[in-house]
């Protein structure tokens, strides 16, 4: 098993989130993320985020924007460049990435929410210290990898009848100074699921689920097979931080699945018990 990153909080609190029995009877929380590829006029998600939240279930939403981040730093004249599916962060790319994130992308994912008369509060990775990093790869620049999870502004969040719609942007501390970070969407919903203790994970994506190499849908993989695909580059680019995120959250009575976020009411489906998208471990 892949190492967690410590984190902190009342670990009483905590185990309010690791809730609930089966998809279709669930009323625990839920870990979201989700990304622009999959938002788009005819949507459901923020639908289906707001009526989860009216039933009983608890949504946290850690969101990506990855092509709007990249649409931002063309008009700059910033050039765009991906390792190993993680995006290049120098500094001129560090100012975009947290601007857009935390900014444009947060503040119009919270004003879906709201005009579709939902509650929902917005915040990244540094408010409250909740995604707490160290630099991931000197080659990648400000790229992070979490060291910490503060849930303590998450669990104030939903207490007070919040979903919670987290940016992926992390802070270093290090003797008195601080630097952000920027942290791939899928690793940070990853580590917070992890933190939080949840039992469900899902990351909304716009293929139906992990492909094999006749890019047909894998159902389900476990932990070996998805490590193998991956050494074998059957999962590669942008899957890679989805399945590392999976793996951190799996074991017994977590499911982690990677959907379909394109199709209506996927979400929906999915914690009514279809079969949808790749169910990881």
């Amino acid at each position: 098993m892949l190492s967690r990153p410590e984190f902190v909080g009342d670990g009483e609190s905590r185990s309010a989130f690791n809730t609930g029995q089966t998809e279709s009877s669930y009323h625990g929380t839920i870990v979201v993320k989700i990304g622009g590829s999959t938002l788009g006029s005819h949507d459901t998600t923020i639908e289906d985020l707001i009526a989860f939240q009216r039933e009983g279930i608890q949504p946290v939403v850690v969101h990506g924007g990855g092509k709007t981040v990249t649409d931002w730093m063309d008009k700059q004249g910033v050039r765009t460049r991906f390792v190993k599916g993680l995006r290049f962060t120098d500094e001129p790319s560090l100012d975009i990435v947290v601007a857009v994130l935390t900014g444009l992308v947060n503040k119009q994912l919270i004003s879906s929410v709201l005009s579709l008369g939902g509650k929902a509060v917005g915040l990244s990775g540094v408010d409250g210290g909740i995604l707490q990093a160290d630099v991931l790869d000197p080659d990648l620049g400000y790229v992070g990898k979490v060291t910490k999870v503060n849930t303590e502004p998450i669990e104030v969040a939903v207490e007070a009848g919040y979903i919670p719609v987290i940016a992926p942007v992390a802070i270093r501390l290090s003797e008195g100074e601080s630097t952000l970070l920027n942290v791939n969407a899928d690793t940070a919903a990853g580590e917070i699921a992890a933190a939080l203790g949840v039992q469900k994970l899902v990351f909304m994506t716009d293929v139906e689920g992990v492909l094999d190499s006749s890019r047909r849908l894998i159902p389900r993989i476990t932990e070996r097979q998805a490590r193998s695909l991956m050494q074998s580059n059957v999962i590669a680019g942008g899957m890679i931080p989805k399945i590392g995120a999976c793996l951190r959250n799996v074991g017994e009575g977590r499911t982690t699945r990677i959907i379909d976020g394109r199709k209506p009411h996927a979400l929906r489906s999915f914690l009514e018990g279809e079969a949808v998208g790749t169910r990881v471990g």
